[in-house]
């Protein structure tokens, strides 16, 4: 790193921008960490916290000896990968009953929610219930999420609570989400830490050692109240015709597009299921091509045996190869192939620290994470904890997610910074939820793309329960726009309307308690107007205030309502010209409404009690009347073709008439020309 020091951090305010899941397309609102000097632990640099033998620690040691390299199913047990990846290589050994029959009764129930039979989700709740009683963990899990929803039973947040418990026990790891995701929203930290810690270690040994892969966050179905048809169009897979058009361009020997082509199927990217095998194709035919890129995948397909036995001879060859070409991040694996000592003579800490060296000179994250890790466990360096949180501040400004990991067990532990167990539990929760589990994302926007919106939402409302934004603001979004097609399940038979909407409006609470501007607006009107809820002007106001918080136009606007009219606010003129000043600063679009509403207040404050306030005051209640009419009357279907034919008739006939007027002046024009009205009589001779 160019100009490297071992100095302790002085700076007053280090801010790193920490990115998230909940994004209005890819990504979200960051993640802001402010570090003071306060929080600086007054400590030693050399930390003694931790043990100084790199080989006694393997809780720091991100190069220790335990294989990272299991699969999918290994990392994520009981994952509903069967029913939606049949072709996914799974366990060997056959499966036992209780297995048999949870993927079966799991199978029924997505078949059900496709279909609209209550009876075949009755049935795989049935079975279900049969495999849960034998103590099997997954069917627990799902045992859980039905009483947590109240899908087909009572709901009770008691039983649910219960039910994940015995399957975390299990191992399973939806349900130490879940359980994780409880604790964390009644601030029982020291709880969610511990469990937040575990998934997180679990979703680290799923990622790349040498280029970080990219982040693949869940869609975000809807723009606001829109649906988010620009996302959408670039998840259809090889449905899409720009994929199709790059793999065409692969096939006719274009060696950047294999490249391409390859990468997609290597990371499940542009919504196509990962494939390995077809990645690696790719990439073979692109290096013939000269395309140097592709040597470091290669690289990276051999040391984790994706797709093809594992080779690290193999896997430092192509490392080396790509590394020649100036693909910096190369380094990173060689520097990790070197610390480990795989498919070289024996482990060489010097050599390994020299490429992370030259990656973080040419500004590639992983370099500043793998010094990092060298300097918090002391490999082949002085231990230096102090200057190990600077390469990792420096990474995770980047977004690399084994930066937030390290980042989350110092404050967790409290090593060179102060013990801060919420931020720790956010961080660790934000690495966890790139885990395996996280496939359910991709499953849930395949069914949407193919109009099974039934399936979409449990999925969703699969993936709410562990605690993703994305997908609560994505159930909640599908229940307020698809209404009885999203085959909302109640708690006996298809959702009454009661029903959908306290659905929908718990899913909306819980975004908005994670950031969502757009879910705490909803909240709000839904407390406004009544929907789904008891109205509750004070509770309303709350929301709005947490949706201003996030700087939320509209949340300023209705505040400034609020304030102008009194309810659950108090009266006070001022205030709601602030707000409504506030609303146009932060969008300019707001101008004409703020425009008419600064208008009524005027009147309201000069004209007191006057005719004009008691008209504007009557203008909410004569508004949802206009609205109806014209949705009732003028809108329906019949009605409707009658007008436009009735409009056409007029328009024909004012045409008619309005060519006729014209004719006859033209025609009086052209009398005047051949009847002038000064006519001279000629003069007698």
């Amino acid at each position: 790193m160019r100009g490297r020091s071992r100095s302790v951090l002085l700076c007053v305010c280090v801010v790193i921008g920490i990115l998230c899941a909940f994004p209005i397309t890819l990504r979200a609102r960051p993640f802001v960490l402010v570090l003071s000097q306060e929080d600086f632990k007054d400590a030693p640099a050399d930390d003694s916290s931790a043990a100084a033998d790199p080989e006694s620690s393997a809780d720091w040691d991100d190069f220790g000896d335990s294989d990272p390299h299991k699969s999918e199913h290994e990392l994520d047990p009981d994952s509903w990968r069967p029913i939606f990846e049949p072709d996914f290589p799974l366990s060997p050994n056959p499966p036992s009953d209780s297995e048999a029959l949870y993927y079966s009764g799991i199978s029924k129930i997505m078949s059900a929610a496709t279909s609209a039979d209550v009876r075949l989700s009755e049935e795989g709740a049935a079975e279900i219930e049969a495999a849960a009683e034998s103590g099997y963990p997954g069917a627990q899990s799902v045992l859980g999420f039905l009483s947590g929803m109240g899908l087909l039973r009572e709901k009770s947040k008691s039983k649910a609570f219960l039910y994940h418990h015995f399957a975390s026990d299990g191992g399973n790891m939806q349900s130490k989400m879940a359980l994780a995701y409880i604790y964390t929203r009644q601030d029982m930290f020291e709880k969610a830490v511990k469990i937040y810690a575990e998934l997180a270690e679990v979703a680290v040994n799923s990622f790349l050692i040498s280029k970080d892969s990219p982040v693949i966050e869940p869609i975000r179905l809807h723009n606001g109240a829109e649906e988010n048809k620009e996302a959408l169009r670039k998840s259809k897979g090889e449905e899409d015709e720009d994929f199709q058009i790059l793999e065409y361009q692969a096939q006719k020997g274009n060696a950047g597009a294999m490249y391409k082509v390859g990468l997609f199927y290597y990371f499940g990217l542009r919504g196509l299921r990962r494939d390995h095998s077809k990645a690696l194709s790719w990439f073979l035919k692109a290096v013939e091509k000269g395309e140097p890129r592709s040597m470091e995948l290669l690289g990276e397909i051999y040391a984790r045996g994706a797709g093809v036995e594992r080779n690290y001879t193999k896997a430092l060859e192509w490392l080396t190869l790509a590394s020649k070409q100036q693909l910096y991040s190369a380094y990173n694996g060689m520097g990790y192939l070197y610390v480990k000592g795989y498919g070289v003579d024996k482990k060489n800490y010097t050599k390994a620290k020299e490429y992370f060296e030259k990656a973080a000179d040419n500004d590639e994250v992983g370099g500043h994470y793998n010094l990092g890790v060298m300097y918090l466990k002391g490999i082949g360096v002085k231990r230096d904890v102090k200057l190990a949180c600077k390469f990792f501040i420096v990474a995770a400004n980047q977004g690399q997610p084994k930066a937030f990991y390290q980042l989350a067990k110092i404050f967790h532990i409290g090593v060179g910074f102060k013990k801060n167990i919420p931020l720790a539990t956010a961080l660790y929760k934000l690495v966890a939820e790139r885990g395996p589990w996280s496939s359910l994302s991709r499953w849930a926007l395949e069914s949407y793309l193919k109009g099974d919106v039934g399936k979409a939402f449990l999925l969703y409302s699969r993936m709410a329960e562990l605690g993703y934004e994305v997908a609560q603001s994505n159930a909640a979004w599908i229940l307020d726009k698809y209404g009885e097609r999203s085959m909302c399940l109640g708690e006996s038979g298809f959702c009454t309307d009661a029903e959908r909407h306290q659905r929908a409006h718990s899913l909306w609470w819980q975004a908005s308690e994670q950031g969502n501007e757009h879910a705490a607006l909803l909240i709000g009107d839904a407390y406004y107007y009544g929907r789904g809820t008891t109205r509750d002007y004070e509770r309303a106001a709350e929301a709005y205030m947490h949706a201003k918080s996030q700087s939320n136009a509209q949340a300023m606007f209705n505040l400034g309502y609020m304030y102008e009219h009194g309810q659950g606010l108090p009266f006070d003129l001022h205030l709601a010209k602030r707000y409504y000043d506030e609303a146009l600063e932060h969008d300019p679009a707001a101008k004409l409404p703020v425009t008419l509403a600064l208008t009524s207040l005027w009147v309201r404050k000069n004209y007191a009690d006057s005719f004009l306030v008691h008209l504007i005051d009557s203008l909410p209640e004569v508004y949802p009347k206009l609205e109806a009419w014209v949705e009732n009357v003028l809108l329906e279907e019949g009605n409707a073709t009658i007008l436009t034919l009735f409009a056409c008739l007029l328009t024909v006939l004012y045409l008619r008439e309005r060519q006729r007027r014209q004719g006859a002046v033209l025609a009086g024009e052209v009398a005047q020309q051949n009847h002038p009205n000064d006519i001279r009589v000629p003069a007698p001779n």
